[in-house]
């Protein structure tokens, strides 16, 4: 489609960043026609440094080395137009803008490497996260599902925390937890317990038969390599969540794990009282304890880390949850998880303590599974 008449072009990105070393450029020209038409006495010289220091905030050291030998021949021209390059004053402010450049292309130049290492650490960091987590569908059976993933680090975009997801014979099984530790040094023990999970979901087990099962892989893995001061140092938190297609309910199993919050749609917020029993790893062999709940149609049952609800705002208040969550009740999970991070980071000032994960899963109204089958 043609554009308008009279209506301006928006700049392209790559137009702008080519447009930026003009800046300096036109700092380093101003301030020399200026200084040369002053009186003896007015020495505008020392400020050509600004534009070499500004330089490696858009471009890279190559960009910047250049900017400042034309600020060193500015400078230089000053001094020839200024009494000459003789001069103890005008050797003085060449030889100090010298040194500075040379010290800002340094500082360009390793702000530069550290870019390098930031960019391949994310990297490997969403590799760890499409390997290790896969993405939640946005639908399974009767299930609408959305999640959001917050990490603590700000190179990590995986850590501690996790969730995964299962569908078998009519069931959907969902696994929710926290390792104990946060951001990268978590992975290994986060894999662990989501390949623990994925291998056992499917088989035909009843949901405390698999948190056991899930307990004695962390308890295994904690004798194998934790060396002996540092037993009982691995465990963690986790909900076990089935839910048939046809069966209005939800079965849980709370190894430790924060307690669901049911959103109904009269905008009533419950959280159902579990019989958890210890973090896995914890206390092997002990039982695990099955709670059923109704999740009607039209019910969202949002599962959470305690990475949410123990964000503190600059008063040290911890998140209010359920008082927030109440306001969305009637969204999509997708729309909600959306108002609650946005939410969640604005209360704890836009960077969280710990790891955080929400997954929200909506059973559709009958007639709506009626279309969509």
């Amino acid at each position: 489609m043609a554009s308008r008449p009279g209506r301006a072009r928006p700049r392209q990105p790559w137009q702008s960043a080519r447009a930026l070393p003009a800046l300096p450029v036109a700092l380093i020209a101003v301030i020399t026609v200026v200084d040369m038409r002053a009186p003896y006495d007015v020495h505008l010289g020392p400020a050509l440094v600004i534009a070499p220091a500004l330089t490696p905030s858009f471009a890279g050291p190559r960009t910047t080395a250049g900017i400042g030998a034309l600020a060193v021949a500015a400078q230089l021209l000053i001094g020839v137009t200024h009494g000459g390059l003789g001069t103890t004053n005008h050797i003085v402010q060449i030889v100090t803008l010298a040194v500075l450049v040379v010290l800002t292309v340094v500082y360009s130049a390793l702000r530069e490497r550290r870019q390098a290492q930031l960019a391949r650490v994310r990297t490997v960091a969403e590799a760890a996260q499409h390997v290790l987590m896969w993405p939640l569908p946005e639908r399974i059976g009767t299930l609408r599902i959305a999640s959001l993933y917050l990490a603590a680090e700000d190179e990590a975009q995986i850590g501690g925390d996790l969730y995964a997801a299962a569908a078998c014979d009519g069931t959907v099984r969902m696994l929710i937890g926290d390792v104990r530790g946060k951001g990268l040094p978590a992975i290994g023990e986060a894999a662990l317990l989501l390949g623990a999970f994925r291998e056992s979901a499917h088989r035909h087990i009843p949901l405390t038969e698999l948190a056991t099962a899930l307990d004695q892989s962390i308890t295994r893995y904690a004798a194998e390599l934790d060396p002996p001061e540092e037993e009982g140092e691995r465990f963690a938190t986790a909900l076990l969540v089935e839910i048939p297609d046809r069966d209005p309910v939800t079965r849980m199993t709370s190894c430790g794990h924060p307690p669901p919050l049911l959103l109904g749609p009269g905008h009533v917020v419950t959280a159902p009282a579990l019989h958890p029993s210890p973090p896995l790893g914890v206390q092997y062999g002990i039982g695990h304890t099955l709670d059923v709940f109704s999740f009607e149609p039209g019910d969202t049952l949002l599962l959470y880390t305690d990475g949410v609800v123990e964000a503190r705002d600059a008063h040290g208040r911890f998140y209010p949850l359920a008082d927030r969550v109440a306001r969305w009740t009637g969204d999509s999970p997708q729309a909600l998880l959306h108002h609650l991070r946005r939410d969640l980071l604005a209360h704890a000032g836009g960077r969280l303590g710990d790891d955080a994960a929400l997954v929200a899963l909506h059973r559709a109204p009958a007639e709506r599974r009626r279309h969509h089958g």
